[in-house]
C-alpha cells in the first residue's frame, strides 16, 4: 500500500533570494527578491518579455536559477524537480489532454500518485462540483467550451490539494466576459481554498481586482511590490505610474514648498499638491523637475482648487461613466465623470475642471 495515503506537508509561504535567470548571457530576471506569504494571492505583472513567467517557471522546478535560492515554507527546493514540490499549474493553453474525458482529465495527478480508486472517484468528483462541472465527467475536452475547458484546468491543478497554485496567463484565451466570470470564479475559489496562489499576466485589470499584493517588473526588474492600493496611488516610478490604470502624466517645475505644500508650475498653471504625496526618489525643491501624476478620476468637472478651463476633444460614454479628453492651454487632460444620469459634455464644448490637492502625486524625473 505505499503511496497510498502520503501527506505532502502543505507550503504555507514562497520566499525568492535574490533569485537570478540569464539565457546565454542575456537578462531573463535580476534579483527577485520577495516573500508570498501564506495563502496569499500573489499577481507578477507586467508587458510581454518582463520576466514573469520566466519566474514563475522556476518557482514551479521547469527552470532552475542561475543564481538565488527559492524556498517552500523556509525549505530550500531551488533544485527540486516539479513533481516533488506539490505544486497545481494552470497554463495558458490549458496543457489538457483532448483523448481524455473531463473526469480523466482531472484523476490524472492523483492517478499518478497511485491513490485508491474510492479515494480518487471521491476527490475527483468533489474538484469537479468546485469548478461547477457537474455532470460533465464523460464529456471529451474537444466537446468543451473555451472556459469550460479552463475550469477543467483548474480542477485538475487543485484536486491534488497543493501547497501552491501557479497561474500562467490562465484567462488570455477568453473573450471579455467570459474573462470576467472566470476571474471571479478563480478568485472566490482561492478565497475558499486557502491556497497560497501565484498568478502571472499582462492584464492590469486582472491584477488588481484578484491580488492581496502585486509585483510589478519591466526587463527582467521588479520595480515595485505592493497592494493594489499602493501600486495605484502611489507608483514608484513613471513606468509604474503608466502601465497601472489610465493616468495623466504631466511635465512639471517646483515652484515652492511651503506648509506641506507643493505649488507646481505646469504648462504656465499653477498647480498646488501635498508634498507628502511624493513617490520616495522625488525632490521637492524650487526649481527641480517633477512628473505630476494625476488619475482622471481626480480631474473633476466644476469649480474648485487647481481650476483648469479647457475644451472638450473626445467623449466616450461608457455605461457606468463618461470618459473625456481635453485641452487646458498646451495641457491635454483625461477626466472621468460618473454617469448620474446628467447631460453628456461634448466635442468643442467649455469646460471648467479642478484637481484635489490630494488628486496629486508627484514623480521624479
Amino acid at each position: 500500500r505505499q503511496g497510498m495515503h502520503t501527506e505532502v506537508r502543505k507550503v504555507k509561504s514562497v520566499r525568492l533570494e535574490n533569485v537570478r535567470k540569464t539565457f546565454g548571457g542575456q537578462r531573463g530576471v535580476e534579483e527577485v527578491d520577495i516573500e508570498i506569504r501564506p495563502g496569499e494571492f500573489f499577481t507578477f505583472l507586467g508587458p510581454s518579455g518582463c520576466g514573469k513567467t520566466t519566474t514563475l517557471r522556476m518557482i514551479a522546478g521547469f527552470y532552475y536559477p542561475t543564481s538565488g535560492r527559492i524556498l517552500f515554507d523556509g525549505q530550500d527546493v531551488t533544485y527540486w524537480k516539479p513533481e516533488k514540490r506539490n505544486i497545481g499549474m494552470v497554463f495558458q493553453n490549458y496543457a489538457l489532454f483532448p483523448h481524455m474525458t473531463v473526469f480523466e482529465n482531472v484523476a490524472f495527478g492523483l492517478e499518478v500518485r497511485r491513490l485508491s480508486r474510492n479515494v480518487i472517484k471521491e476527490k475527483t468528483e468533489r474538484a469537479i462540483r468546485m469548478v461547477h462541472l457537474e455532470g460533465y465527467g464523460n464529456r471529451k475536452i474537444t466537446e468543451l467550451s473555451g472556459g469550460q475547458q479552463q475550469r477543467v484546468a483548474l480542477a485538475r491543478a487543485l484536486v491534488i490539494e497543493p501547497g501552491i497554485l501557479l497561474l500562467d496567463e490562465p484567462l488570455s484565451n477568453l473573450d471579455a466576459k467570459l474573462r470576467e466570470e472566470t476571474r471571479i470564479e478563480i478568485k472566490r475559489l482561492q478565497t475558499e481554498i486557502g491556497v497560497t496562489t501565484v498568478y502571472v499576466t499582462h492584464d492590469q485589470t486582472e491584477a488588481m481586482t484578484m491580488s492581496d499584493r502585486i509585483m510589478v517588473m519591466k526587463d527582467g526588474v521588479v520595480q515595485q511590490v505592493g497592494s493594489p492600493q499602493e501600486i495605484y496611488n502611489r507608483p514608484v516610478n513613471q513606468f509604474v505610474a503608466s502601465f497601472i490604470g489610465e493616468s495623466n502624466l504631466l511635465d512639471g517645475e517646483v515652484l515652492e514648498v511651503q506648509d506641506g505644500r507643493a505649488a507646481v508650475d505646469v504648462g504656465g498653471n499653477r498647480l498646488i499638491g501635498l508634498a507628502a504625496n511624493a513617490s520616495p526618489n522625488t525632490r521637492l525643491v524650487r526649481g527641480a523637475k517633477v512628473k505630476l501624476l494625476v488619475r482622471p478620476e481626480s480631474v473633476m468637472v466644476g469649480d474648485g482648487p487647481n481650476p483648469l478651463t479647457g475644451t472638450v476633444l473626445l467623449a466616450e460614454f461608457k455605461g457606468f461613466g463618461i470618459s473625456y479628453l481635453m485641452q487646458a492651454g498646451p495641457l491635454q487632460l483625461k477626466a472621468m465623470s460618473v454617469n448620474v444620469g446628467r447631460g453628456i459634455l461634448q466635442r468643442g464644448d467649455e469646460v471648467t475642471v479642478h484637481i484635489p490637492e490630494q488628486g496629486i502625486y508627484f514623480i521624479g524625473e
